[in-house]
Order: C-alpha cells, then sequence, then structure tokens
C-alpha cells in the first residue's frame, strides 16, 4: 500500500476528512520530494501538494501521486492552501499539533470559512514503523558513517583539535554525496563530560577519552553512531565505566522486542549502569526514533508513551558523564524486528585505545 493511502486509511478511522500536513519532514515522507518547503492537503479520495515557485521544476518532477500546486510573489502559502481548500471543497481540515500558536493565528484569519481542529495521531505512528525500503536507506546511511569513524580513528593523536576532527567528519560526507545528518561532537578529556559538546580548539592530551558522535543523511535518511575511545592506554576506572557503558547498551539492544514499552528499555539501560553505581551520571534519554529525520519520532525514556513495534528504527545510546574524570557514550542504531533486534551498524564496540 502506498504511503498516502496508509494515511488515508488513518483518516477514515479517526473521522479525519482533510488533513494538512505542513512539517517539512513529514511532507517529505509521504511525497519523496526533497526541497524546504511545501504544504499538503489531503482528503478522503483526492489531494494537493502546495509548494512555492522556487521548487516548481523539482516538485513537478518528484512528487508522483498528488497535484502539484504552485505560487509566487506576491501570493503566500496561506493563498495557495486557500485556492487548494476551494478546489477540493474543504470545509474542516485537521492540522498538526506542533504547528505554532503565530501560524494558527494566521491561518485563522486567512482561512475564512474554513474550520481549523487538531488533528489526532495519524501521522506518528506510520512513519515510526519504517517500510523494508527506509530500512535499506538508513541502513545505507549507517554504512557509510561507519566508514567515516574509520576514516577519522587516524586523527586520534595528541595534538590534533577536536575542531579538526569534525571538520573532516563534515568534508567526509560530502566528499560521499551525502549531507551532515547533524553538526558532529568531538568531545575530549574534560570535555567529553558534556553529553552535546562543541567541537572546539582542545588539542587531544594521552590519556583522555574521545567520543565522537556523528550521522550521514543519505538519499534522505539519516544514521546517527557514536563511539568513545581513548588516546594512549586506558586507566583501570575508564575501563571500568567504559565496561559498564558497553554491557548497559547490548542488555537495552536486547530489550528492543515488540511490545515492550520505551520506559521498560529505558530503565534496563539504568538498572546496568545502577551496577556500577552510574546511573546517577546518566541524565538523557537512552534513545530516539532515527528516519528522515535523526531525531525522528518516539522515544526511548522514563517519560517515553511508545510501545516497541517491529519495522521501527531506534538510537539507543547509555552514556555516563562524570565532571573532571571524562565521559563515556557508544551509541547503536537498530531495527526491531520480530526475531529481535538488528544492529544497523558495524564498528566495533570493544574500547579503542589508540596508541
Amino acid at each position: 500500500m502506498k504511503t498516502i493511502e496508509r494515511v488515508r486509511h488513518q483518516m477514515a478511522a479517526h473521522g479525519v476528512p482533510a488533513l494538512l500536513l505542513t512539517d517539512i519532514t513529514t511532507v517529505q515522507w509521504l511525497t519523496g520530494f526533497t526541497g524546504s518547503s511545501a504544504a499538503v492537503v489531503l482528503t478522503k479520495e483526492g489531494g494537493e501538494f502546495v509548494t512555492d515557485s522556487r521548487y516548481t521544476i523539482q516538485a513537478h518532477e518528484q512528487v508522483k501521486d498528488l497535484p502539484v500546486r504552485t505560487f509566487g510573489s506576491p501570493k503566500k502559502q496561506s493563498d495557495a492552501l486557500i485556492e487548494s481548500f476551494k478546489a477540493l471543497e474543504v470545509g474542516t481540515v485537521a492540522f498538526e499539533r506542533s504547528v505554532t500558536f503565530a501560524t494558527w493565528e494566521d491561518w485563522r484569519e486567512a482561512f475564512s470559512g474554513v474550520d481549523l481542529v487538531p488533528s489526532p495521531e495519524i501521522v506518528k505512528p506510520l512513519r515510526m514503523v519504517k517500510s523494508p525500503e527506509e530500512v535499506a536507506k538508513i541502513r545505507s546511511a549507517c554504512e557509510l558513517a561507519d566508514a567515516c569513524l574509520k576514516h577519522v580513528e587516524r586523527m586520534l593523536q595528541p595534538g590534533v583539535t577536536e575542531y579538526d576532527i569534525g571538520l573532516d567528519i563534515e568534508f567526509f560526507f560530502r566528499r560521499n554525496s551525502a549531507e551532515v545528518g547533524f553538526s558532529p561532537i568531538v568531545a575530549s578529556g574534560p570535555n567529553s563530560a558534556r553529553p552535546h559538546a562543541t567541537p572546539s580548539e582542545r588539542t587531544l592530551q594521552r590519556g583522555d577519552f574521545v567520543t565522537i558522535d556523528l550521522g550521514a543523511k543519505l538519499d534522505g535518511y539519516c544514521s546517527d553512531i557514536t563511539r568513545t575511545y581513548v588516546v594512549g592506554k586506558a586507566d583501570d576506572r575508564q575501563r571500568e565505566v567504559y565496561g559498564q557503558v558497553l554491557k548497559a547498551l547490548i542488555e537495552s539492544t536486547r530489550a528492543l522486542v515488540p511490545g515492550t514499552s520505551g520506559v521498560a528499555v529505558d530503565a534496563r539501560a539504568r538498572e546496568v549502569l545502577d551496577e556500577k553505581g552510574l546511573a546517577q551520571y546518566f541524565g538523557h534519554g537512552l534513545g530516539h526514533g532515527l528516519g528522515r529525520a535523526v531525531h525522528d519520532l518516539g522515544s526511548l525514556s522514563t517519560r517515553s508513551t511508545d510501545t516497541i513495534e517491529a519495522g521501527q528504527v531506534w538510537t539507543v545510546e547509555p552514556g555516563v558523564y562524570i565532571e573532571d574524570f571524562g565521559g563515556v557514550r557508544i551509541e547503536d542504531d537498530v531495527h526491531v524486528t520480530p526475531n529481535g533486534p538488528e544492529i544497523l551498524n558495524s564498528t566495533s564496540k570493544e574500547l579503542t585505545e589508540i596508541q
């Protein structure tokens, strides 16, 4: 079944006569469009794709399952959407709950005669369960991320700056026809205790933990992988912390089976870390959905409301961050299957000491 028909099926199940989608990641997922601005109006039997004149040629090339409506100055997107509503005879339209209050106020004024209602959860469960084609694209992005990690390992030497390693990561992805999925994290020594550290001019030193978190966006889909290294020889405390984080990753990954809750998977990682008194140093969620966006829909955390289903793809990334000591994070991208979790990346998770 085509993605659009899957959405229409859910619209019917929820009694939604018309749906307005403006989140660009959702629009791209639904239509295959790769531009940065567009909307979709979808009804029971019809619909339109709406974008501005910058993308007229591109939209007609990429969007195959919906009629394309484009607009140019002085018209605004809301003007084109009103035209779509009239053409499709839309009287009531459901909008995504992610829409800002300011946008809703503008629409309420512009869409005279059309009732705006917040949409029930239609798209999220569909986007969370990936098709085999989507999983294949994520796997390719993971393979490129693995290759990038191997490429930059040679730079993990005393005297090299975090900033230079970060630049080389970005160059590697660009040279391989991919986008940078997100600004890479390169955090050494005390900076590794900062989960989202920005690469700095700090130079690597012997004895440092070095955490590298990177991801590619390839053919519209993302990877997100983290490894932590030691420059030189690890001491006993570094080995202990690293080993427990690795155990937490392995055990929580095993817990990613259909029917489990996101809360339970997160809790398994914390139980393992607590065996060594380290759970207190793990302050973020265990993982998030992965797909068209790096931080795609869904979470593995203490506040998760998600249930694990076959076809989902998750990051699993336990971490321990101790001020004045350093931090360890190890992250895999995991596809949930009926037969158990499938790890989509292949870089070794064993402690790597860069001699």
